[in-house]
């Protein structure tokens, strides 16, 4: 991994997790409870986020004790299957655990040498160290539908 590139990203993930701090903080309970698009709520989409975050903390650590392995997911069958736990999620608290998990996650990140960046690029491809591409994803889709697009 070419360490400049792999900088850019620790950057990008940061910018874009300062992004979703101070955007969620900006957010009234009513906007968060908003519904959005197949049934998901402004929250639940923040859920979800953390969720993601969640699996890629999971999987590093794990890997970090056994080694990178493969980690296969149909990611449309488990974001149907945990939407309803996501709308389960109190709005302020969604919003809560996608900030944790992304300091989190984004902190692990940036400690990975490159030797542990290149294992989990091209073995454990299913955990995406550009965490910034989903997290931007989703918050300008949030932005969006709540008008608030910069």
């Amino acid at each position: 991994m070419d360490p400049k590139e792999f900088q850019s990203w620790v950057r990008e993930n940061a910018a874009e997790r300062e992004h979703m701090k101070k955007f969620a903080a900006s957010l009234s309970d009513e906007e968060l409870s908003r519904p959005m698009d197949a049934g998901w709520t402004v929250a639940a989409i923040l859920a979800h986020l953390a969720f993601w975050d969640a699996r890629a903390i999971t999987l590093i650590r794990k890997w970090q004790k056994e080694g990178v392995g493969e980690s296969p997911i149909d990611t449309d069958v488990v974001n149907e299957a945990t939407r309803e736990l996501c709308l389960a999620i109190p709005p302020r608290a969604a919003a809560a655990l996608a900030l944790e998990k992304a300091t989190e996650l984004d902190s692990i990140i940036e400690k990975l040498s490159s030797e542990w960046v290149d294992r989990i690029t091209t073995i454990g491809v299913t955990v995406h160290l550009k965490r910034f591409n989903h997290r931007k994803e989703h918050l300008d889709e949030i932005e969006k539908a709540l008008g608030k697009r910069k």
